[in-house]
């Protein structure tokens, strides 16, 4: 199969509208990690991201009678703009099926790349609702269907980067990280890489909340996930391919999983280095080999990490750089309770010492002890546990909530909300599509029984959008309220038991 596909690549038609990328030394990361530490730029394609290669190597293989018919893809981001420009340059008409939810500035995006060779049809609320009607739509019209993923033309594509990799860097090679969401990258990069030098390690990351080729790899099969994180938006795939779970057998040696705190803090690195903004998906190599040198304690190696996307929305940089210093190790978020007498607050704080005070929330609510939300910088990994050890020392009931998403989200935004009235309040944190509409869909689904005693939302710059709400239910609502959650298509966590809750909104 490796040496099929070593034919492949070598083969491919990308130049065309790809370029050979950089391979450039990032030299404050490979100091932080006493690594040598090399970045494969990817977001410096012309669509800034790699997805180009793949689209257009499987357009340029086609017949004259094919490209006369046109071609179909499915695609909300990256892959989209590929298939444009591929059909641009090929003159080839090209039916792009993306998401309704999809926003209008990846749409105009892909209009621009295109052109006149360009229909967009908006369809469906996710990527696999697109996917079955652009199905439906190839064999209707007698297209060819361009996949994002599970093609050998378009594995092939992506395996061209492998060899620019080899070719601009002859020396010594450890590892070389590949970000994992259907698996075409990496089917690519791996055989090539394991069929001209195999003792490099083809190493996958992918999200904690989308990690479908690691739980397929473990099982021997195909996994579909039933929901996906979407934070990275470019690798949340319920279910990899059939062709690129094959490769990834037989040519990725480990696969790492990293949280979106972590994502964020590999954004940062990047552009320390750089001056540049990854995406999510793009930043989600560099999360993973952050993990396996700290993981494994390694120093004086040589690792390659495939930078493969820049498509990032404005919106999204708040969310990021508020997230960047807990991936980063250098803050921590703590909720603490105090005796409410004289002195405690001086005793806090001098256990606090030089340290910074990031944020501080408190609201009087008992006579005898208050609840304070804090967050406070640090230096390293596990400084948060250490600084809690000596909270608790010092007769403080102490919760670290550093890693805590609730808190993280929502609770740092609205402590000191307490209220009598919020009698039989249940707590639900949920997600949903960032669209017209989606929010008033929500409130009508609800019982008008029910009374909405709690909620806090902000926009985070991405597809989805997250809200916390607090609902008064009866108990007797009971099979009411869970054909109600179940009713809505969100994803959605029940939170009233959250200690963090209890302390501050209950």
């Amino acid at each position: 199969m490796q040496n099929d596909y070593l034919r492949k690549i070598l083969n491919a038609k990308v130049y065309d509208v790809a370029r050979e990328t950089e391979l450039e030394h990032a030299q404050h990361l490979s100091s932080r990690l006493n690594n040598h530490i090399l970045l494969k730029r990817e977001d410096n394609q012309p669509v800034f991201s790699f997805k180009l290669r793949g689209a257009y190597n499987k357009m340029a293989h086609l017949t004259k009678a094919q490209l006369a018919k046109g071609v179909i893809a499915a695609s909300a981001g990256n892959h989209a703009q590929g298939v444009a420009v591929g059909a641009a340059k090929l003159e080839c008409t090209a039916t792009i099926v993306m998401p309704i939810t999809t926003p209008k500035v990846k749409i105009d995006a892909v209009k621009d790349r295109g052109g006149k060779w360009v229909k967009i049809v908006l369809f469906g609320e996710s990527y696999n609702d697109a996917y079955d009607h652009a199905l439906q739509l190839k064999s209707k019209n007698q297209l060819t269907f361009v996949h994002p993923f599970d093609d050998p033309e378009v594995i092939a594509g992506q395996g061209t980067i492998a060899m620019e990799i080899l070719r601009q860097h002859q020396g010594p090679i450890d590892a070389i990280f590949v970000a994992i969401g259907g698996g075409g990258l990496i089917a690519g990069i791996g055989s090539y890489i394991k069929a001209i030098r195999p003792e490099i390690k083809i190493i996958g990351v992918q999200t904690v909340d989308s990690d479908a080729m690691k739980r397929s790899l473990a099982a021997g099969k195909r996994v579909e996930l039933k929901d996906v994180g979407l934070f990275s938006d470019g690798t949340a795939v319920k279910l990899v391919g059939k062709e690129t779970f094959k490769i990834c057998q037989k040519v990725v040696d480990e696969i790492i999983t990293v949280d979106t705190d972590a994502i964020c803090a590999a954004i940062n690195d990047v552009f320390t280095d750089t001056r540049s903004i990854l995406e999510p998906a793009g930043a989600l190599s560099i999360a993973g080999l952050k993990e396996y040198v700290a993981r494994n304690k390694c120093t004086n190696k040589t690792f390659i990490s495939i930078a493969c996307g820049a498509n990032m929305n404005f919106s999204r940089l708040r969310f990021v750089a508020e997230r960047a210093d807990v991936g980063q190790s250098k803050e921590a978020v703590f909720a603490i309770a105090i005796p409410e007498e004289r002195g405690s607050f001086k005793r806090l704080c001098s256990l606090i010492g030089t340290r910074n005070v990031t944020e501080f929330n408190y609201r009087i609510s008992d006579s005898k002890k208050a609840n304070i939300f804090i967050g406070i910088s640090t230096q390293q990994q596990g400084d948060s546990t250490i600084i809690a050890k000596e909270f608790i020392k010092s007769g403080f009931d102490t919760i670290d909530l550093t890693t805590d998403e609730l808190a993280k989200s929502h609770l740092r935004h609205m402590v000191g909300g307490r209220s009598t009235l919020a009698d039989n309040e249940l707590l639900y944190r949920f997600e949903f599509p960032e669209r017209p509409g989606a929010l008033m869909n929500f409130l009508n689904a609800m019982s008008p029984h029910w009374n909405i005693s709690l909620f806090h939302y902000r926009n985070h710059g991405g597809d989805y959008g997250k809200i916390l709400v607090g609902m008064q239910v009866p108990k007797k609502n009971t099979k009411e309220l869970n054909d109600f959650l179940k009713g809505t298509g969100y994803r959605y966590w029940d939170e009233s038991q959250h200690p963090a809750y209890q302390l501050f909104l209950k």
